[in-house]
């Protein structure tokens, strides 16, 4: 659907969930953010864009927010569709953004050596049928500029779900493309009942992100598995995804004080899972991704130290 004039939002099924592309638009071009999945591009996006009279010539740039395989499994789909296209991502994503099996060893296998927890062999399955990728043609770190011709979109650089986390933001429409950069307290199936813990990795520089988008007070923030967040709703969202890191502070603080002995990052799941949402068995264990990042956190202030049990990874208060 078109928001505003020249900003549309196409949202693709994904399981029980779906991913929403965005499609720039201006007279001297296009830009489009994340492709979804392979299925995603003949399935739900060209037919889009067929229906809205846009000719695929005027598309310039297809930004990749992040590397995981829901936002750019379609990318091998679409340069087979528009080959002039050049392909972008954020430098510290771009080697998972090229390559499925590094996105698998290096993002979703991160723990499984040092914590014991790794995607369902189902699931991988899932990732490698579901993505088809390119080679990114450049490199994005920030503040690059794509001059649609009745108005210029700026990149932003919004690290801490992935280290090269892009978004978007278009002056305006004082609205804001981040895709996956900010997560609320739980990802929603398309019903909006909880499916997943937010998952972002590194607390510190999530943290600064949602301080620097909540400083540009958009009027518009467009994610990629929520609704349309307008007006006093943008910040709202935002400070509730900044209230959470501090609720896994929180739990974590009293479940290691509380602990006889160090807690593997599962202990601390296992004890703490209840407090921070209402996950099932096998979506909880998906706080391995912020809690990590929170316990990092506590390490580099002093803290928490860090230690091995039987070669998993594990966490005690000592301060």
């Amino acid at each position: 659907m078109q928001i505003r004039p020249g900003l549309h939002r196409i949202q693709a099924p994904l399981g029980e969930r779906f991913i929403a592309m965005y499609l720039l638009e201006g007279p001297a071009g296009a830009v489009l953010f994340d492709t979804g999945v392979a299925e995603s591009v003949p399935g739900t996006l060209l037919p889009y864009l067929e229906q809205i009279g846009f000719n695929l010539s005027r598309l310039r740039w297809v930004v990749s927010s992040h590397c995981d395989f829901d936002h750019t499994g379609g990318n091998a789909a679409l340069a087979a569709a528009a080959p002039h296209v050049e392909f972008l991502a954020g430098a510290a994503d771009v080697a998972m953004t090229e390559d499925v099996e590094t996105l698998i060893r290096g993002r979703y296998g991160e723990f499984a050596d040092d914590d014991g927890f790794d995607d369902p062999a189902e699931t991988t399955a899932l990732v490698r049928a579901s993505t088809a990728l390119v080679a990114v043609d450049r490199a994005l770190h920030g503040g690059e500029r794509f001059d649609l011709g009745d108005r210029v979109v700026h990149v932003l650089a919004v690290p801490g779900h992935s280290p090269g986390h892009l978004a978007l933001w278009d002056p305006r429409n004082r609205a804001l493309v981040i895709s996956d950069a900010v997560l609320g307290v739980t990802v929603p199936t398309a019903e909006g009942d909880p499916a997943f813990p937010p998952t972002y990795r590194d607390t510190n520089a999530y943290v600064e992100s949602i301080a620097a988008l909540r400083a540009l007070d958009a009027e518009l923030l467009l994610t990629a598995h929520y609704p349309v967040y307008e007006g006093e709703a943008v910040a709202a969202f935002l400070d509730e995804s900044l209230g959470y890191t501090l609720r896994i502070d929180t739990v974590i603080e009293a479940a290691l004080r509380a602990a006889a002995a160090p807690l593997t990052t599962l202990d601390v799941i296992d004890r703490t899972h209840a407090e921070l949402g209402p996950w099932g068995e096998g979506a909880r264990e998906y706080l391995i991704f912020p809690m990590t990042g929170n316990l990092e956190r506590f390490v580099e202030a002093g803290s928490v130290a860090v230690g091995r049990r039987d070669g998993r990874r594990t966490w005690e208060w000592v301060r």
